[in-house]
C-alpha cells in the first residue's frame, strides 16, 4: 500500500461519517484505517503511533478526535474496568477478549469464523427507551 492509497482510504472513511478532513483527523484516520485492517487502540497507543510516524499532534487532539470519530459512528468505544477506553475500527456487533495481564483487547473469534453471542434474559428497558447495544467483554487470565 502506498501513502496515497492510505490517504484515500482515510478520507473516504471520514467522509462516510460526515467528518471534516482536517490535517490531524486525516493523520489519525490514516493510522487507524489506512491499511484497511481493523484494530483496537487506546488514546495512548495512538499517540505513540503518531510519534512513531514522525508527525506531531497534541495529546488533547487525539482524545478529542477519537471522541468525534466515535460520535460519528466511525469507531466503537469499549470501556474496560470502567476507566480504560479502547476504540475499535470494526463497529459491527461482536464480542471481545480482554487479557487481564497485558491489557490487550482483541475480537473474540478472530479465527475468521463468525461467532455470534446470544444474550438472553435482559431486563426490560425503562419506559421511553430501547436497548441500543450490549457490549460483551470476555476477560482472560493466562494459566
Amino acid at each position: 500500500m502506498t501513502q496515497m492509497q492510505d490517504r484515500r482510504r482515510a478520507e473516504a472513511w471520514l467522509q462516510s461519517g460526515g467528518v471534516r478532513p482536517t490535517r490531524p483527523r486525516m493523520l489519525l484516520a490514516a493510522l487507524l484505517v489506512g491499511d484497511g485492517r481493523h484494530r483496537h487502540v487506546t488514546a495512548e497507543s495512538l499517540v505513540d503511533a503518531v510519534k512513531d510516524s514522525g508527525e506531531k499532534v497534541a495529546v488533547a487532539t487525539v482524545y478529542n478526535t477519537l471522541k468525534a470519530f466515535s460520535d460519528a459512528g466511525l469507531l466503537r468505544e469499549i470501556t474496560v474496568n470502567g476507566t480504560r477506553s479502547y476504540f475499535d475500527t470494526d463497529t459491527s456487533n461482536h464480542a471481545h477478549f480482554y487479557w487481564e495481564d497485558t491489557g490487550e483487547l482483541a475480537d473474540a473469534g478472530n479465527d475468521g469464523a463468525e461467532h455470534q453471542i446470544a444474550v438472553s434474559n435482559l431486563p426490560p428497558a425503562p419506559s421511553g427507551t430501547e436497548i441500543s447495544k450490549v457490549d460483551v467483554v470476555i476477560r482472560l487470565r493466562r494459566t
